[in-house]
């Protein structure tokens, strides 16, 4: 099939196919006597399987790494060790992720129970001091 049947079927742009052809993501491409790629049906699964691995955190390196040549070849140990590694990397972003989320809940409770009265200046030095920042000091 040609690149626009191609995009098409994977709903990539043909832009995008051809970047992930010329990083080597795509490799069963002919070309004909008049130049134009030729694209066999499983390069819609490949496209599929990049898209998605992409939308799971896998860089275009890490995915090349673990994308067969041929699609009866996989190697098994090696892409069970990629989405174990990634499953861990994830596990850890979602633990700094939920500590974040605490400290930005904790500064909007300390700033919001602002005293009354408290002109905005004094409740900025106040939130400072109370996260151990000298005022006229940048954080550490």
């Amino acid at each position: 099939m040609k690149i626009g049947e191609l995009a098409k079927r994977s709903g990539l742009a043909t832009s995008t196919i051809r970047f992930y052809e010329s990083k080597g993501l795509l490799n069963a491409v002919s070309r004909q006597s008049n130049g134009y790629r030729e694209y066999p049906l499983e390069a819609v699964m490949v496209l599929s399987i990049i898209a998605n691995a992409q939308q799971t955190g896998f860089s275009l390196d890490e995915i090349k790494q673990v994308l067969p040549e041929d699609f009866t070849d996989w190697r098994h140990d090696d892409l069970l060790i990629a989405l174990t590694k990634k499953l861990a990397d994830i596990e850890s972003m979602e633990v700094r992720l939920a500590q974040n989320k605490a400290q930005l809940r904790a500064l909007i409770q300390l700033i919001d129970t602002k005293p009354e009265g408290m002109a905005c200046k004094d409740n900025a030095l106040r939130v400072m001091d109370h996260m151990g920042i000298a005022a006229g000091k940048s954080a550490p």
